[in-house]
């Protein structure tokens, strides 16, 4: 039950932090409200495919495989809206780089083919389909529409909307502290990067020796990754990847001179679904690893630092 209570409590939140942060900064205008509805209507119509192609075909990592897509053009749309400013166009661009990095990681993890509604799924739905609360089987579909397909299309929305608060103060220039900013999302970029290749070296190398029927031996035999950074995190990836969207969000700080917005909302939502994800995939790897217990205690789950886990 624990999963469907964190996915209920994830979709509560996702309507009442939303209209709770709105009132926290300046109402959104009339063209920044025809910007919305023009991205209201890209992510509806996404969440709508990745539910009908789920169901159909029993793959439901169609969220996953857009996940990296949707958000760079979401911010180039805003930028659109925004003639093209120099702050939305380097929003756009760092998106842009962010979307091309994991839609790279995630197509060699064999996630993408020219059927697109085909491709490798994530081995955690398979996981959490076949767990007692989902069944019978229209418990699973529902998990598909509300949790899956609406609220991840909602989020991925939502953590760039960042990009209209700066449209609502476009007129602000660009300057030190953008820089700033950029050189330290990119900053992040290259940590989740070389995070990520890390583990796909690891991953290549002892499923290559299990293939060729190859007795697995030292780090291999333990079968977990927790060398170089993995070794300072055991998701470092995740914590790029928040770190990543908590940046953003501060370009609308630049842009309106305070702290607090309502746009923050979406960085705060992927943190508590980063929360829950590294915690069923812990749970998962803890069943197949006798020693991966002993790496939760020794090893922070996302701060890249040595020491007891946080």
């Amino acid at each position: 039950m624990r999963i469907v209570q964190t996915a209920v409590l994830l979709i509560i939140a996702l309507i009442v932090v939303p209209i709770f942060t709105y009132y926290f900064g300046t109402p959104l205008g009339w063209h920044e409200q025809q910007a919305v509805q023009t991205l209201l209507i890209i992510a509806g119509i996404s969440a709508a495919l990745c539910f009908i192609l789920g169901e159909a075909t029993g793959n439901n990592s169609q969220v996953d495989k857009i996940w990296s897509v949707l958000p760079p053009i979401y911010v180039w749309v805003v930028a659109a809206y925004g003639d093209f400013s120099p702050r939305l166009v380097l929003m756009a661009v760092l998106a842009t780089l962010w979307g091309a990095r994991l839609t790279y990681n995630f197509s060699r993890h064999g996630a993408y083919k020219w059927k697109f509604w085909t491709g490798k799924e994530d081995h955690r739905w398979e996981v959490l389909r076949k767990k007692p609360e989902f069944q019978p089987r229209w418990k699973w579909t529902l998990f598909n529409l509300f949790f899956i397909s609406a609220y991840q299309n909602a989020l991925i929305l939502l953590f760039t909307l960042p990009s209209l608060v700066v449209l609502q103060f476009n007129s602000e220039e660009v300057g030190w502290i953008d820089a700033v900013l950029a050189l330290v999302f990119l900053g992040f970029l290259v940590f989740e990067t070389t995070a990520d290749n890390q583990h796909w070296a690891f991953q290549s190398a002892k499923w290559g020796k299990i293939n060729r029927g190859e007795k697995l031996t030292g780090d291999y035999a333990k079968g977990f990754l927790d060398k170089g950074l993995w070794s300072l995190s055991r998701h470092p990836n995740y914590f790029a990847e928040q770190s990543i969207w908590v940046t953003f969000y501060l370009f609308s700080v630049v842009a309106t001179g305070e702290w607090f917005n309502w746009s923050i909302a979406g960085a705060l939502l992927l943190i508590i679904l980063f929360q829950g994800s590294a915690q069923f995939g812990e749970e998962i790897s803890a069943g197949k690893y006798p020693q991966y217990s002993d790496y939760q205690k020794r090893v922070n789950r996302f701060l890249p630092i040595p020491g007891k886990k946080n």
